[in-house]
């Protein structure tokens, strides 16, 4: 059974380029934004910038979950990013993060919206899975991380 769901396979990120917190967010609303064709990049970006302002979603141990609600989406949507060189978040622990969960989520999603980030919140807090993320070897690995909790099997 998938851990989650919402992610794909195609919306895994293991080198994402960032100099700052703004561009980090740009570059996963441009990514974002390839798989959802209803969305432009810049309604993502917007949606993430607006919430960032109300706190930041740097919630510690290195890791992101920017988030938002958007009124042409359908279902929930997440994408996974390893940052190539760790970025200033503004993070609780005031520590730079290098892995980032962007969880987007229809306007009207309600508690689901809740309880999709606290099923991402709870994966990335198991003991080791950061640690495995970060030094998973590709995509497909990453992707096997938090859609089915393991590394793909070797041959």
């Amino acid at each position: 059974m998938p851990i989650l769901d919402f992610l794909s396979q195609d919306a895994v990120v293991p080198s994402l380029r960032a100099r700052d917190k703004k561009h980090a967010l740009q570059e996963l609303a441009a990514h974002s934004a390839r798989h959802l064709p209803d969305l432009s990049e810049r309604d993502i970006f917007e949606t993430l910038l607006q919430r960032e302002r109300l706190g930041s979603t740097g919630i510690g141990d290195g890791v992101a979950i920017p988030h938002g609600k958007l009124a042409r989406l359908g279902k929930l949507f997440g994408l996974v990013a390893r940052l190539e060189k760790p970025v200033d978040f503004d993070a609780l622990d005031g520590q730079p993060i290098d892995v980032a969960f962007l969880l987007l989520a229809p306007e009207g999603a309600g508690a689901d919206h809740l309880k999709a980030l606290a099923q991402v919140a709870r994966v990335l807090r198991e003991p080791g899975m950061l640690e495995r993320i970060r030094t998973a070897r590709d995509a497909t690995a990453l992707y096997a991380l938090l859609a089915h909790g393991s590394t793909p099997q070797a041959a």
